[in-house]
């Protein structure tokens, strides 16, 4: 297996873990590694071909057909509805505003555009969260306070008999 072969094999790996909208590694013109270049878009190091992944190709799409539904956008461009769904409630997708199609809020069932959560309901799950991890790190100190234990508390356990 020659270096570059190795590479691309690593590098197929690591972006095995992750949810990649099958992100393209290997260039298809000349066996070249793909290299990330933004918004979807990947280039061969080597012969210079552009290469999209499943955000690109949906984002690309709806860029050059405004107000195209996500069936449409699937049929044409191969990427699966899920993915396309799974792009609205990260947030990189966005409902156009003149559709008659939402999605809802997780917590309160309210119609949104984008993301899983309305304005609202996300400020109070990131505040919650926080809270959360305030009340978990405070736990975590508990046990190392500067004054002296008294009382019961603070007593040996057990005591040497002599």
């Amino acid at each position: 297996m020659s270096d570059r072969e190795m590479k691309a094999e690593q590098l197929r790996k690591e972006l095995m873990d992750e949810d990649n909208y099958n992100r393209p590694t290997i260039c298809p013109e000349c066996g070249g590694i793909m290299i990330f270049r933004g918004v979807g878009e990947y280039k061969c190091e080597d012969c210079g071909n552009l290469g999209y992944d499943d955000y690109g190709k949906a984002r690309n799409y709806i860029e050059q057909h405004p107000g195209a539904n996500m069936a449409e956008v699937a049929k044409e461009t191969g990427v699966p509805q899920k993915s396309i769904r799974d792009m609205v409630k990260e947030s990189r997708l966005e409902i156009a505003p003149s559709s008659n199609v939402f999605m809802r809020c997780e917590i309160c069932g309210t119609t949104i555009r984008y993301g899983r959560f309305c304005a609202k309901c996300e400020t109070a799950h990131h505040r919650d969260i926080e809270e959360k991890a305030r009340k978990a790190k405070n736990m975590n100190l508990s046990g190392f306070s500067l004054e002296k234990p008294s009382g019961e508390d603070g007593a040996k356990r057990f005591k040497r008999e002599a």
